[in-house]
């Protein structure tokens, strides 16, 4: 029900924004709709309300270690959501901000803009936050929907690994040990999308496993709409579809058993998918892809340096320690041994933290993959069936070896392709897949039968924990009172003033523009905003109640006042990226005037940079 809701609501945000009803009346009959459509379904297969609960059930298992140490990540997630409020960068900087520019128009548009990434990327995760914006008029409930997926996220790992060879003891492990790696855990209370798209992909496997298996052909259209959310979720998961189509294509011949429906399904999964998105791009720019319009080198540099970047950064971002004190004694290292041509042309074409292969001070949502506990004990597990030769599939002609090589064939696609930094992240849906080999037979079955090895796993994933604790996005700890007790702001301590200024400037990202909200005048709606990659949807608060209206470097004076816009906000760091002159002069080149200067933090990575609040005469 989960999938066909994330499906249907994509699809209801396409068809809405066509016939320009993306608003409180369109979307009112489209959860009337679907609700009947519900019903009807639930008349005709005789389902139950809600899904039964054992507690008796639930109480035995919880008491197993495993299974407790994942509730106890699941509460810690949760309360991180509730607590806080949404703070991601990426979240502030576009995907929220192009929801509330498409709720504004009641339609999907081309924003006007010079920072692209609020009409290129797909948004698959954003038609789920839409009716949330548009009813609830806040962003401090998307954190559910990572919620949601965190907990689907066992099942779908046991599903898949068994349905793929793993023997039920070993995967039984496994279902409870990958959710507490640091990407999987750190997103959970999050407002990221790449949990939503890893569990989307786990499923999309899972239910064309079981399509072949019980000749199920509803099993088959839950695994394409899941496939078509997959990619809507995160472009980067487009390669996992050729994996997906072999696991798949046993089943595919089931289609033809209601064909009507197969096909109306599959008009449903394309509108789910990053199609919409991908042909929007090529209208607007020539390239489905929507680099174009970025002006991106995420896909430059040539093959081979992007191998080597990934090949590089792949396994030093997913085996560094949690926590890590040495990142500039790294970096002067790697500058010490990698060749000066190779750097060169590393930095020259991709982005800077994969081309510097820049490691992290702390685990965080941004950049987390596999983490290093998981990444050791798979890597102890792999040395153990080296040795014991174990390795070597059993049956070259099976799903079973066909989709793990595919597998490994789309990580090789991705580590050619993309130059983009933290890739470790966005190979969240491929990790429980890419294991596959190494999870397989007697000897992972065995792996913890060892007391030993099941206390380490249980150490290893209490990591998690602390990392969920002294989360700088989602403290559970008073964080900023402790510190400001220490008086870390004026310690000469480096690693107390970082942690003030990671912590405060996370803290109040969500409100980052509070000062310059607070100084706007009546008249600033809407308001003018020319800036690129700065947190946006801070500015919007509270939802509905202030347009935004990008101002492009290249706008002459005319066509700012045409669309009555008479105040803005200006970021002098844009104005010298852009049009290289002095605030001053675009000023009076623009016929306005300054009312008040702010100086504003907003990335902990960067010092404060100064916003000019103008008024157009």
């Amino acid at each position: 029900m989960w999938i066909w809701l994330c499906a249907y609501l994509n699809a209801a945000g396409w068809i809405l924004s066509a016939l320009h009803q993306l608003n409180e009346t369109g979307y009112a009959a489209v959860f009337a709709l679907g609700l009947g459509a519900w019903l009807i379904w639930r008349q005709k297969t005789g389902s139950p309300w809600l899904p039964k609960i054992h507690p008796p059930r639930l109480k035995r298992r919880f008491r197993r270690g495993f299974p407790l140490m994942f509730l106890l990540l699941a509460t810690l997630a949760f309360l991180g959501g509730a607590l806080h409020g949404a703070c991601n960068y990426d979240a502030l900087a576009y995907r929220t901000p192009r929801v509330l520019h498409w709720l504004d128009a009641q339609q999907w548009i081309w924003i006007h803009t010079d920072f692209q990434r609020l009409n290129t990327r797909t948004a698959g995760f954003e038609w789920l936050t839409a009716p949330q914006f548009l009813f609830l008029h806040t962003d401090r409930f998307v954190f559910l929907l990572n919620i949601v997926s965190f907990l689907l996220l066992p099942g779908r790992v046991f599903a898949v690994l068994t349905r793929l060879g793993v023997r039920p003891r070993a995967a039984w492990y496994w279902m409870w040990l990958f959710p507490g790696g640091y990407g999987y855990v750190l997103q959970a209370g999050s407002v990221v999308n790449d949990l939503f798209g890893a569990v989307m992909a786990l499923t999309a496997f899972e239910f064309a496993l079981r399509a072949a298996r019980e000749k199920n052909v509803a099993c088959l259209w839950t695994s394409g709409l899941a496939a078509a959310l997959m990619t809507s979720a995160k472009a980067f998961n487009l390669i996992l579809l050729l994996p997906w189509a072999i696991a798949a294509l046993p089943a595919a011949l089931l289609l033809r058993r209601r064909p009507a429906a197969s096909l109306a399904v599959i008009v449903f999964a394309a509108l789910a998918s990053m199609l919409p998105t991908a042909v929007l791009n090529w209208h607007e720019c020539g390239d489905w892809t929507g680099l174009k319009a970025e002006e991106a080198t995420i896909g430059g540099g040539g093959k081979p340096m992007r191998f080597i970047a990934n090949a590089i950064n792949l396994p030093a971002n997913n085996l560094v320690p949690p926590a890590f004190p040495l990142d500039d004694q790294w970096e002067a290292l790697v500058n010490r041994i990698m060749p000066a041509a190779l750097h060169a042309r590393m930095a020259g074409s991709m982005e800077p933290g994969l081309a510097s292969v820049r490691l992290p001070e702390l685990q965080m949502e941004e950049s987390a993959g596999l983490g290093m506990g998981l990444s050791f004990l798979l890597l102890v597990l792999l040395c153990k069936k080296a040795r014991a030769g174990e390795l070597r599939p059993r049956r070259w002609l099976a799903l079973e070896t066909g989709v793990p090589l595919a597998i490994w064939l789309t990580l090789g696609i991705f580590m050619v392709q993309v130059g983009s930094a933290g890739p470790a992240r966005y190979l969240l849906p491929f990790y429980p897949l890419l294991a596959l080999p190494v999870l397989r037979g007697a000897g992972a079955d065995n792996f913890f039968r060892s007391v030993g090895w099941r206390v380490t796993a249980l150490y290893l994933t209490g990591i998690s924990v602390l990392l969920l604790v002294v989360d700088p996005a989602r403290p559970l700890w008073p964080a900023t009172t402790v510190l400001r007790s220490l008086d870390a702001e004026h310690s000469s301590n480096r690693w107390l003033g970082r942690a003030w200024n990671v912590y405060t400037v996370y803290g109040s990202r969500a409100d980052g523009f509070a000062p310059a909200i607070a100084a706007l005048p009546a008249g600033a709606d809407p308001l003018g905003y020319m800036a690129a990659d700065a947190p946006e949807g801070a500015l919007w608060r509270p939802f509905g109640q202030r347009r935004v209206s990008h101002i492009c470097h290249d706008e002459t004076p005319a066509s700012v006042r045409a669309r009555g816009i008479k105040y803005a906000l200006v970021s002098e760091q844009f104005l010298a990226q852009h049009d290289a002159m002095q605030p001053a002069e675009w000023v009076a080149r623009m016929g306005a005037e300054t009312i008040q200067v702010f100086d504003l933090k907003l990335s902990a990575g960067l010092e404060p940079h100064r916003w000019l609040l103008v008024r157009f005469n």
